[in-house]
């Protein structure tokens, strides 16, 4: 990975633009430190996939932390900060090369 990022899975989307990020104020990103979640943010967050060859070539995308209310969807019901994905949206790692 090219920097410290925070994982995700993008099959969580509320919006094309917005993912489930986590459900308390902290999480860890890929290098083993804790992010503590603030309104506002920046945020570097990634989720895992593979490329036609079988190698890895994750998902990757630039952001920003936002507080959401979901207490009225049922199955999402714990989540706290979503992302707000920014306009260059989710990109495969390979193409930063």
């Amino acid at each position: 990975m090219d920097k410290a990022r925070i994982y995700v899975d993008f099959n969580e989307m509320l919006d094309h633009n917005i993912v489930l990020l986590s459900k308390d104020d902290t999480k860890i990103d890929s290098t083993g430190n804790i992010i503590t979640f603030y309104e506002g943010m920046p945020v570097s967050i990634y989720s895992d996939d593979i490329s036609d060859t079988g190698e890895i070539d994750n998902l990757i995308a630039e952001g920003i932390a936002i507080k959401q209310d979901l207490s009225n969807l049922p199955n999402w019901q714990q989540v706290k900060w979503c992302c707000l994905i920014d306009l260059n949206g989710i990109i495969h790692e390979s193409d930063l090369r």
